[in-house]
Order: C-alpha cells, then structure tokens, then sequence
C-alpha cells in the first residue's frame, strides 16, 4: 500500500511572495525543502503538492508558465533525491466561488479520487491557517510549518492544534519517525 504526503507549495517547498511567484526565474527553494522531499521520498512516501494559484485567474501568469514553475521544482526536487509524484493547483480566484481552493478541501478530495487514499492516514503540510482548514475538513492529518506564511498564521492562532515544525525538513522528519500524527 502506498504512503502519500501533501505538501503546499508556496511557504513549504519554495519562498512565497506576497506579489505572487510568477515565473521560474522567482521560484526559490526554502533552505532544507528539496533535502525533506528526498528523506520523504527515500522514506518510502509519495509525494503530492497541492496549490492555490490564483495568479492564474488574476492574470498575472498563464497555465505554461505554471507548467515551467512547476518543472524547475520537479527538477530541483529530482537533483536532491527526491520526487514529486504530482501536482493539483487551483487556479481560481478568491472570489470564484471553486470547491478547489483551499481552506475548501476540493483538491484533497482530487486527489483522494484519484489515488483511491482514505486521507485519515496522510499527512498534509501547510503554512497558512486555509492549509490547515482545508486538510482537517477533507480528513487529513494537518501539520504547520513556521516558514512562509506560519510564523503569521501561529501569531493569529495561537492555540491551534496541530504539530508545528521549523520547516519542512523537521516536519518531514517527524513524518517518517512518527507516521501515525494523530
């Protein structure tokens, strides 16, 4: 049976922007990420990325853009030992209306449907209290990192209960040690 980790992209893997990552070019990866998806994926875990991309829907990149972001990540990973077995994006705006950005669990259950997984048993990485929202209302096991936008988000929810990491290397630590966190 395969193991499965969701991870969101922007403040887990890579340095978000407040001004959104728009090109490959902007595409940095947090010190310690591409080492935590390759102890996950030498761990025996697949890996998943779930996003919101909503510069998509407010024009500021376009789908093949996306597509060349999303490669030089797949790329990085791949250089470091590790692997990304998948990418679900939404690429809708905040006032879309869409069952697939997060905090909705719209891609978890994508993903969910794609892969035949009960998310009772994976793990999901987020930095942003819609990371969390989104992984405990799809039934996933949520976890924080203090990266991106946690810091701002553990500042804002102070009592929320869930496990919190530095980053996405201790976090993936912790998942390969400890793989039931509930």
């Amino acid at each position: 049976m395969s193991k499965f980790v969701i991870l969101d992209r922007d403040g887990v893997i890579n340095e978000d922007s407040d001004a959104y990552i728009k090109s490959p070019d902007e595409w940095v990866p947090i010190p310690g990420s591409l080492e935590g998806i390759a102890l996950l994926t030498r761990g025996g875990f697949r890996v998943v990325v779930l996003t919101n991309q909503s510069g998509i829907a407010r024009g500021l990149f376009d789908l093949p853009t996306l597509g060349a972001i999303h490669q030089k990540m797949r790329s990085a990973v791949e250089s470091s030992g590790g692997r990304v077995e998948d990418i679900f994006f939404c690429p809708h705006g905040p006032e879309d209306g869409c069952d697939c950005r997060k905090p909705e669990p719209g891609l978890f259950r994508a993903f969910a449907d794609k892969y035949k997984v009960d998310l009772k048993s994976v793990p999901a990485v987020g930095d942003s209290f819609r990371d969390i929202q989104a992984a405990r209302s799809a039934g996933a096991n949520a976890i924080l990192v203090e990266t991106g936008k946690g810091l701002r988000t553990l500042a804002r929810h102070p009592d929320l209960d869930v496990p919190i990491f530095p980053n996405l290397y201790a976090a993936s630590q912790s998942i390969l040690f400890n793989v039931d966190l509930r």
